[in-house]
């Protein structure tokens, strides 16, 4: 298989692939508001904006933006993260401590928020910032958000000792609204949601990633191929990935330079989110993971290897 991904890189000039799914802070689109709220995200850290939330469906790019965030920060500012969201309240110390490479071996949990403490005013004297990232935030019990919440009171007379941007799904905003957690929401100084793809983004963000990874020529996608894509995925951004690299995946074991509808369909009916969408008689015979290993199959015959 990775001779045949090879092989479909190849085929359209790229270097490496467009549409993975993990997050590469080389492929971040800033378009659809993306950039702007990276943007806002810089301003709020490096101004010690209190609590600073992100919300978003899953897939839509707020594990990107997390990455984007710690890649842009300036060098004075040191970056740790929780991503661990099944952690207790009694944990949460311990784990931050952890990431800022703290002894707490054998200490009390008053023991290591005070050193934390000390830590960061040690860290604050020396000009330097520490941002906590919380991913995951929307799984968290509300016991541990409430622990997170209580870092934010570390403070000097004029600066917080701990920056925090949580990142998490829009159930974090139900969990918010409960009235036990009033005191953290209040602490909440700046939101934002990143939004799903309208389908008149979709085509520029194709080609996007695309120049990213390499290629340099006329439009690969069809707009009825997008139109498609768009229609599926809904807008989510790892849907769009995931259904583009099979639809390149189809046009390259078709022998096409350019993604049509049927490849598009081909991509769709190998995808388990898009089982409820699709339309009988009108996907390809074979999905494209059956394609791909069809495809390998005759290449290595091509060449006898199998056979001599």
């Amino acid at each position: 298989m990775r001779r045949l991904n090879s092989m479909y890189h190849k085929h359209f000039g790229l270097h490496q692939s467009p549409f993975g799914i993990t997050p590469n802070p080389a492929f971040f689109y800033a378009g659809n508001t993306r950039g702007e709220i990276l943007d806002a995200l810089l301003y709020a850290v490096e101004h010690g904006e209190g609590i600073v939330k992100v919300t978003g469906e899953v897939g839509s790019g707020k594990t990107m933006l997390c990455r984007m965030l710690e890649h842009q920060l300036p060098k004075r500012i040191d970056v740790i993260y929780l991503a661990n969201p099944t952690l207790k309240n009694t944990e949460v110390a311990y784990a931050i401590a952890g990431e800022l490479e703290l002894d707490v071996s054998g200490k009390r949990i008053d023991e290591v928020t005070r050193l934390l403490q000390a830590d960061l005013i040690a860290r604050h004297s020396a000009g330097r910032q520490v941002v906590l990232l919380v991913e995951e935030a929307q799984a968290m019990p509300l016991a541990t958000l409430e622990e997170v919440r209580l870092f934010s009171n570390l403070e000097t007379a004029r600066h917080k000792l701990l920056q925090i941007v949580l990142f998490g799904q829009p159930e974090l905003d139900e969990h918010l609204d409960l009235p036990g957690m009033r005191q953290f929401k209040e602490r909440i100084t700046h939101h934002f949601v990143v939004p799903a793809m309208p389908p008149d983004v979709i085509p520029d963000f194709l080609a996007f990633r695309l120049h990213a990874a390499g290629y340099n020529g006329p439009a690969v996608f069809s707009a009825a191929a997008t139109r498609r894509i768009a229609r599926v995925s809904q807008g989510i951004v790892r849907r769009i990935n995931i259904l583009a690299d099979k639809a390149l995946m189809a046009a390259y074991i078709d022998e096409s330079d350019k993604v049509e509808a049927r490849h598009a369909q081909a991509a769709i009916a190998d995808c388990a989110f898009a089982s409820t969408q699709r339309r009988p008689g009108r996907t390809l015979a074979l999905s494209v993971g059956g394609l791909a290993t069809l495809a390998l199959l005759a290449w290595l015959v091509s060449r006898s290897i199998f056979f001599h």
